[in-house]
């Protein structure tokens, strides 16, 4: 279980992570040896999972996103298996969800343009196993992406 600390220490790396160790200490009222071992107990136990690169994709060239809401024909056995590993292979698929319910799987697609777009759809999505429906939106624009957690 994380402490008060514990939790002070993931607010201010949330917030900065790019932070010098010693600036993330004084942030969060701990020494440094105390941040990097509390963090090193972090990873170890992993509360923490990692630091990433966040890709603003328009920049590289993908101007369509699109989340595609998939159900599949669960009379095969493998159906969720099949589906997950055969949309794992596709580069343009950038997150795969699954979910309970009446919807089983998200797709976040990109992809350069529209043209684009529709040849991965024929070509490549329409062509992963076991799809019983599939329904595409159209991303407009992203209002909030934020991952942090309230600590």
């Amino acid at each position: 279980m994380l402490d008060d600390t514990d939790r002070r220490i993931l607010r201010q790396f949330q917030a900065d992570p790019e932070a010098a160790s010693s600036v993330l200490a004084g942030r969060a009222g701990v020494t440094p040896s105390t941040l990097a071992r509390r963090l090193a107990a972090m990873r170890a136990s992993g509360v923490l999972r990692g630091v990433r690169g966040v890709i603003h994709w328009p920049s590289l060239g993908y101007e369509v996103e699109v989340s595609l809401r998939v159900t599949l024909d669960k009379t095969a056995p493998r159906a969720f298996d099949d589906f997950i590993g055969a949309a794992r292979q596709v580069p343009e698929v950038i997150e795969i969800q699954t979910f309970l319910g009446s919807l089983d799987v998200r797709l976040a697609v990109v992809a350069r343009d529209l043209a684009h777009y529709q040849v991965l759809y024929r070509e490549k999505l329409l062509e992963l196993p076991h799809i019983s429906d599939i329904a595409a939106l159209m991303h407009v624009a992203m209002v909030k992406s934020d991952e942090t957690v309230p600590l």
